[in-house]
């Protein structure tokens, strides 16, 4: 496992990430650890990502499974009060 090291941290940076970390009752380093886990994707996240966003273009792409037209919500709302 890697170590980092981190020079030239702003102060105020610095004491809110200290508040934060005791907020959530951790260190420092395990509450840097949990930010980066969180916000700096990985290659095999960034690959999983790319997957995901191709299936979604490819079912936004496909041809509807039932024809259309379709009533509006509205449409719907007001033919059921009107029964």
């Amino acid at each position: 496992m890697a170590t980092l090291y981190v020079e030239n941290v702003p102060d105020d940076l610095y004491e809110a990430l200290r508040e934060q970390a005791r907020k959530r009752r951790k260190s420092i380093a395990a509450e840097v650890i949990e930010l980066l886990d969180q916000h700096v994707p990985t290659q095999a996240e960034v690959k999983r990502r790319e997957r995901l966003f191709q299936k979604a273009l490819r079912m936004s792409q496909a041809e509807p499974l039932s024809p259309g037209p379709f009533p509006s919500a509205e449409e719907m709302i007001r033919e059921d009060r009107e029964r």
